[in-house]
């Protein structure tokens, strides 16, 4: 099997064999965190959840650090990475054990929501640090591979990890918030792990190169404003990584409003809203299903982006469920739903492979901390924008013909306007001198 194989190589490399178990458990505990904060703010049998309610978690947990995303993006150019990776997992380890707290102890919603703001946040710092240090552990030949692998990898880890917080749930303490608090504290546990697996790579393997790096944080923290302009000028520059950001950002935001859909669907139209754990079943099946679509695309994108380019790939993972999304979704059925969950996670693990090669290959080391922070504010910041636009059209059960309607639409739009782009840059490159570069993500 062809991916075995590439593992198989990529594991050869001792740093990405190390990089890549920092993930796995990082991503783990993250899936494990993510199910924990879902069951206790959507399925709690005492609180009515609306989709503004999850709009508004969703807002306050993701926009406040996505929009200080570039900011961190510059300390990930000045600070040691693997550092950052060891300390913010056992950060991170502290904070969830003081959200395990707050919800045994049933304190106000605002508290509850400061604290699982710290956890998330943090995780900024690591999933760009990890993404801004694969071209460290591998060389260029083998990146579009480990694009495929790793965050890949690191997507199924924190698909497994919702397998054990269900788990946890299942044999631990019967539903409720002793059920919530064992599933964070187990989220701890693993976070602990991360940040001690980290110690087996050396402090400066990851980079950035000693010369970029500035000990003093107080001298980042004043460069920051000049840091993240000159970052956005060299993303302007790089327009191959601006065009592919500006489409998963598109396609981010369909996959968010998509979500809010299927909670809505999850708590309401297939589950009795006063006893809710059948919808958290079905949910735990919709997020097993669309982790085995991000483990297909893991298979299948190397072969394609080398045989259609990174563009080809984005461009029919934005047609896919353009043409398949109304059909599945409008019968608001649990078996179709589940066929989109699939496809859904085809496409965006796709496309964003396909976009992380496209920054990697084209973005300068120095710069490359401040563009992944970009990159995952924009992701960030389209999934709450969804959210806001699903709980202005979703119904308390979530069946929204005109939801799904648009969401194809966005799908379809994006795919139209890769698809110029592509033959605009196909025509530019035929016209350039063959003694100049190609484009790298060309297809």
């Amino acid at each position: 099997m062809a991916v075995v194989r590439d593992l198989r190589t990529l594991l050869r490399f001792p740093g990405f064999q190390r990089l890549l178990t920092v993930r796995l458990l990082s991503q783990l505990a993250d899936g494990v965190y993510q199910v924990a904060l879902a069951t206790y703010v959507v399925f709690s049998p005492e609180k009515e959840t609306s989709p503004a309610a999850i709009a508004s978690a969703m807002a306050v947990l993701l926009l406040p650090y996505s929009l200080l995303g570039p900011f961190a993006g510059v300390l990930l150019d000045r600070w040691r990475r693997r550092q950052v990776l060891l300390f913010g997992n056992l950060l991170r380890a502290l904070l969830a054990l003081g959200t395990a707290a707050l919800v045994l102890g049933a304190v106000p919603e605002w508290l509850f929501y400061l604290s699982a703001l710290s956890v998330t946040a943090v995780n900024r710092f690591i999933l760009a640090g990890l993404s801004a240090s694969l071209p460290r552990v591998v060389d260029e030949e083998r990146l579009v591979i480990a694009n495929s692998l790793s965050p890949t990898a690191g997507t199924l880890a924190a698909t497994a990890g919702g397998g054990v917080a269900f788990a946890v749930r299942f044999i631990g303490p019967s539903g409720g918030r002793a059920a919530d608090a064992a599933v964070v504290a187990t989220g701890a546990a693993l976070y602990l792990l991360a940040g001690l697996s980290a110690l087996r790579m050396t402090a400066d393997q990851l980079g950035p190169d000693a010369r970029q790096v500035q000990p003093r944080v107080l001298a980042a923290v004043a460069s920051t404003a000049r840091g993240l302009l000159a970052g956005l000028r060299h993303l302007g520059e790089r327009r191959p990584a601006a065009h592919s950001l500006a489409a998963m950002s598109m396609m981010r935001f369909c996959y968010g409003a998509l979500t809010v859909l299927l909670l809505m669907l999850c708590r309401y139209a297939w589950s009795d809203g006063e006893d809710p754990e059948g919808g958290i079943g079905l949910l735990g099946l919709a997020v097993t299903i669309s982790g085995f679509g991000f483990f297909v695309a893991a298979v299948i994108t190397p072969w394609i982006v080398q045989r259609f380019g990174a563009f080809g790939w984005l461009t029919l993972c934005a047609a896919a469920p353009a043409l398949l999304e109304p059909a599945l979704a409008l019968p608001f059925a649990a078996a179709p739903m589940m066929v989109a969950a699939f496809v859904l996670g085809l496409v965006t693990q796709g496309s964003k492979i396909a976009t992380d090669t496209t920054v990697q290959t084209t973005v300068d080391d120095a710069f490359r901390g401040r563009v992944f922070a970009l990159y995952d504010m924009l992701f960030n910041v389209a999934f709450v924008a969804a959210a806001g636009v699903a709980a202005l059209i979703l119904p308390p059960d979530g069946r929204s013909v005109p939801l799904v309607i648009t969401v194809a639409l966005l799908y379809a739009g994006t795919a139209l306007a890769l698809l110029v782009t592509r033959r605009s840059r196909a025509a530019v490159s035929r016209e350039t001198p063959a003694n100049e570069a190609p484009d790298t993500a060309a297809p």
